[in-house]
């Protein structure tokens, strides 16, 4: 089917190795958008190719493993369902890494993290083009 998305998180996608990791939180830029935090480094040229993705949870604020596993879950979703607003946009993004972390204190609904989710992708593209240079936690008020 031409023009038709693929809604996949293939392993490809995710982001595994500890020294990206190391990199992403060490020089990356980051952003809240409640209850969501999203840390990015960015990449030299635009490209369409999807971003490699850390999804996490707290284990101090969420004790029980099904919470946090739940939470995680959630969040792989929303963001599985909503790439497309960074693959697609025009003239390509330059995210290369990308940590998505849940720092809420409560469980919120899938609707409210999708919704949140979508807006930080937004600005994360609008930040992104505009050649922001990553400084070490750049934050907004939550």
């Amino acid at each position: 089917m031409p023009g038709a998305r693929a809604y996949t998180f293939s392993k490809e996608e995710h982001l595994c190795r500890k020294k990206l990791i190391t990199e992403l939180f060490g020089q990356g830029s980051s952003f809240g958008v409640y209850p969501l935090r999203l840390v990015w480094l960015p990449l030299p040229e635009p490209t369409n190719e999807p971003p490699q993705v850390l999804v996490s949870v707290s284990k101090r604020t969420f004790k029980r493993a099904v919470d946090r596993n739940y939470l995680k879950r959630l969040v792989r979703e929303a963001y599985r369902l909503n790439k497309h607003r960074l693959t697609e946009a025009v003239g390509g993004h330059r995210v290369g890494q990308l940590a998505i972390i849940y720092t809420g204190k409560e469980k919120k609904p899938f609707t409210v993290v999708q919704n949140k989710l979508i807006s930080g992708l937004e600005r994360l593209v609008r930040t992104a083009e505009s050649g922001a240079a990553p400084n070490s936690a750049t934050s907004s008020a939550v």
